[in-house]
């Protein structure tokens, strides 16, 4: 399932009076759609071919606050434009806005029209292009985690995010009395994803008061990419028609479980499941083990894209079913990456590690990355780990926090070669920029802890 709407049925539609509204949206470094509404008339008439933003777009932070030290844009060069190409081939309706469609965009050099090498998007394009020429078409699901709360996010801001009342009082986890008296939320955001093209699967209880589960059919890579950010958004939008606010921030509290966003992948070659072989051990073929072991090698150097904000490293905690050591095992959830599907066409990898803030596109890249440098070294992949392996200390650590994830991603080699310097380095000064405003802010904790005992 691709986009649901046509340029053509588009036209239909507008001359109708049934659109009139067009979301002409980029992705920015955070995984958020940012654009222009435009109307509809003049999107049909020179819209659909191109728009222009500020680029700073592509090197700004949460607070969308303009840092110094990226070297694509800045002060001294003046913030110019990138030009937005809508790729009508994700043009949809969007049902829950009324008269509305979304197109996403990808992000061209205003002068020479090159594909800008930073945008999320170009990033995803380039490894799922690096697979094909390996002659691998990726497939990729998401999982989206987020607790739900009483209140707006405008109530809640004003009231300074004290309390946080999540939606439900006790354990959702596959509860379907309490998720019964969630529907009004879950049911709309369901269907109207589903109108909007959107395959979502299921939605869940998970295992926190207030925390559900949202599932999405597998796709290739970009579409799964496009299908998370579309849902994510309609999320928030959805829930807060309802009267409620929707977080992903993966640890809003130290009490509670944390939201993660697990992927799942795997690779085809042709029509046939690459990571199947019927005949070896777990159905694993030659090609998964390489591209798993390539997970495994390069876990440090991706943590950043999987865990890209100081609270992202919150979740990473033993006994929390978020991974804190670099293992793969066979159906446990206590390990960075799990087995699943063994003894079917369906064998896959999950990766346990991301959490619910991912921007899915440098996520899913991040994996390809390190995946298909497995299968190009030949790597021989170790024997899978079982038992709790949060206990195991000779197994080794992913980075647990910002400031060591920011060091592997850096210094990794492999990055480098696959994705470039220039966006290793361009989010390498994102990861220093999210460190810089944290350490500048005095905490509620040390206030807490210091006034009087210090």
């Amino acid at each position: 399932m691709t986009a649901n709407l046509s340029f053509a049925a588009l036209k239909e539609l507008a001359a109708r009076g049934e659109i009139d509204t067009v979301l002409v949206c980029l992705v920015d470094m955070q995984g958020r759609l940012m654009g222009k509404r435009f109307h509809v008339t003049n999107f049909i008439e020179s819209g659909h071919e191109e728009t222009h933003c500020c680029n700073y777009l592509l090197a700004t932070d949460l607070e969308m606050a303009t840092p110094d030290g990226f070297a694509a844009t800045s002060w001294e060069q003046g913030y110019g434009d990138y030009v937005m190409k809508p790729d009508l081939s994700t043009l949809r309706r969007i049902p829950w806005l009324e008269g509305t469609a979304l197109v996403l965009c990808d992000i061209m050099d205003h002068h020479t029209h090159e594909p800008v090498p930073h945008s999320p998007r170009q990033i995803l394009k380039a490894q799922v292009a690096r697979a094909r020429a390996m002659g691998f078409d990726p497939v990729m699901a998401t999982e989206l985690e987020f607790f739900l709360f009483e209140k707006t996010y405008d109530e809640i801001r004003r009231d300074g995010y004290r309390p946080l009342t999540p939606i439900s009082g006790y354990n959702e986890d596959y509860n379907i009395l309490q998720t019964t008296k969630e529907e009004h939320v879950m049911r709309p955001i369901r269907n109207l994803l589903v109108e909007a093209g959107v395959p979502v699967e299921n939605s869940k209880g998970e295992a926190e008061t207030g925390q559900e589960e949202l599932n999405i059919r597998y796709a290739d890579a970009l579409l799964c990419a496009d299908h998370h950010t579309i849902a994510k958004q309609a999320i928030k939008e959805i829930s807060n028609q309802h009267g409620h606010a929707a977080t992903f921030l993966p640890k809003w509290h130290h009490d509670k479980v944390g939201s993660a966003a697990h992927i799942h992948q795997s690779l085809l070659k042709g029509d046939a499941p690459a990571f199947h072989d019927p005949d070896a051990d777990l159905t694993m073929s030659d090609t998964m083990k390489s591209y798993v072991a390539g997970l495994l090698k390069y876990s440090t150097d991706i943590t950043y894209f999987l865990a890209p904000y100081i609270n992202s490293y919150k979740r990473l905690m033993p006994g929390t079913f978020a991974p804190t050591r670099i293992a793969w095992s066979i159906d446990n959830r206590t390990a960075c990456y799990r087995l699943v599907g063994d003894g079917t066409k369906g064998v896959r990898i999950e990766c346990r590690t991301p959490g619910s803030d991912i921007n899915p596109y440098l996520a899913c890249a991040s994996q390809l990355a390190a995946g298909l440098s497995g299968i190009e070294e030949g790597l021989e992949l170790t024997p899978p780990v079982t038992g709790d392996i949060y206990k195991m200390d000779d197994i080794p650590v992913l980075p647990h926090t910002l400031r060591a994830a920011t060091e592997t991603l850096r210094n990794s080699e492999m990055l480098r070669k696959t994705m470039g310097n220039w966006v290793v380095d361009h989010y390498t000064r994102a990861a220093e920029v999210e460190q810089e405003a944290f350490d500048a802010v005095v905490t509620d904790w040390e206030i807490a802890r210091g006034f009087e005992r210090a």
